[in-house]
């Protein structure tokens, strides 16, 4: 299982920990189940035995040392029971905090920042999951009629392309009245190719921004920061 967290032993968790912890799970996960990420306590003073919280594809899994480390205790939660998950950023590190529907509350301070976003974004993506499921195409009964031997006519419908970018969707001058058609055409974003060095380094840095608070994964800001070395 070590095999394939090593992404995650670059957001400077004790190998060691993340050691001892998937060692530990290797029994609990159930069939299907991943592990999705690990973020590690690390208090300020040495933390010998430290907690952890575990994410995976079904439940959130909190993990605490017991009996000098000889043991540990495991408490675990689906992701059906989870209401809602926060992170607070401090000086000393960041507070992980889940409710569940029965208003109960688990917090996890002292954890790395970077290690915190990661683990909000990933519970946000399963939150979303659970909210927006991806329904599956159900087989509709094709009935035949005849209508004076008349073969009916196939009306094929348009494609619709799927919006999976997150640029700003700049409605058509064509469509906006002749009155709104100077403010549309001064409001709009330029392309790429028309920015300046200065105003694409800008535009850069607003996505490195959106990567640090969590609000985009990785992968959107390496296709954006791909896109945008392009031009400079």
């Amino acid at each position: 299982m070590l095999d394939n967290l090593k992404k995650i032993l670059n957001e400077d968790q004790d190998p060691k920990a993340i050691e001892k912890i998937t060692a530990k799970l290797e029994n609990l996960l159930m069939s299907h189940e991943e592990v999705g990420y690990i973020a590690v306590q690390k208090k300020p003073a040495i933390t010998v035995f430290p907690d952890s919280i575990v994410v995976t594809n079904k439940r959130i899994i909190l993990c605490k040392p017991k009996n000098l480390g000889l043991s540990m205790e495991f408490v675990d939660y689906d992701w059906n029971d989870i209401a809602g998950t926060f992170v607070k950023e401090g000086i000393l590190g960041s507070d992980f905090t889940f409710t569940t529907q029965s208003d109960l509350t688990h917090t996890v301070d002292y954890l790395p920042k970077n290690q915190a976003r990661k683990l909000y974004t990933f519970a946000k993506e399963q939150l979303d999951a659970l909210k927006n499921p991806v329904a599956a195409p159900v087989a509709v009964p094709v009935q035949e009629t005849l209508v004076q031997e008349t073969p009916a006519e196939i009306v094929e419908e348009p494609e619709v392309e799927e919006v999976t970018n997150f640029a700003e969707i700049i409605p058509s001058p064509a469509m906006d009245s002749p009155a709104d058609n100077s403010i549309s055409t001064s409001t709009a974003e330029k392309k790429l190719s028309d920015l300046s060095k200065e105003e694409l380094f800008e535009k850069l840095q607003n996505y490195k921004k959106l990567l640090d608070n969590g609000l985009i994964l990785q992968g959107e800001y390496d296709r954006l920061k791909a896109e945008i070395l392009n031009y400079l």
